[in-house]
């Protein structure tokens, strides 16, 4: 009896493998070809649904971009606790933020494929963080995109180079809850709460 063919399925197991794969050897480092085997799929597959290997990393960047804006949304009205749920976030889902690690790497300060889909991305964070200094919930003493950027920055650089917060801050459970506490004090500066 023949195997019966799900295209959603392998669609699914191609994108995780691709997730995988990125994360760990970047864009350039990446192969195809380990794709399509952890993916239990055929290579030309890939090429199918997701064209080349630039645009389904593309593609991978912009869905784990959109999953985590769907987990955790941008709460200007509790910064603390938005922090908290990023940090949380990335410290269960280390990928993505290797994933725009390697971006950086591969792009540099050039184009982005999918620049303008990205850009309307984050205007809907900053226009939050707007919204946020015009009620006069947080200081507008720091322009809004510059304050989401570093927000953002101070959450999330410890999942970028854990070897540099192990470090310099420590690796015990308590040398993390301190560094999350300082990492909050500071956000609670930016915005001048």
């Amino acid at each position: 009896m023949a195997a019966t063919r799900d295209p959603d399925a392998t669609r699914a197991r191609i994108f995780d493998a691709a997730v995988a794969e990125f994360a760990r050897y970047g864009v350039a480092g990446a192969r195809v070809d380990r794709i399509a085997a952890a993916a239990r799929a055929n290579k030309q597959l890939i090429y199918a649904y997701y064209g080349n290997k630039a645009q389904l990393f593309s593609q991978v960047v912009g869905r784990c971009m959109v999953d985590l804006a769907a987990a955790v949304p941008v709460d200007p009205d509790d910064v603390e606790g938005w922090l908290d749920r990023l940090m949380d976030y990335h410290a269960a889902h280390p990928e993505l933020l290797r994933l725009l690690y390697w971006e950086g790497i591969e792009y540099g300060s050039a184009e982005l494929p999918d620049e303008p889909e990205r850009q309307d991305h984050y205007a809907v964070k900053v226009a939050a963080v707007r919204d946020a200094q015009e009620r006069g919930v947080i200081s507008d003493a720091i322009p809004a995109p510059d304050l989401f950027f570093l927000l953002i920055a101070l959450a999330n650089w410890a999942t970028v180079v854990p070897q540099m917060s192990r470090i310099l801050t420590g690796e015990t459970e308590s040398d993390r809850a301190r560094l999350r506490a300082s990492v909050k004090e500071a956000a609670r500066r930016l915005v001048g709460t």
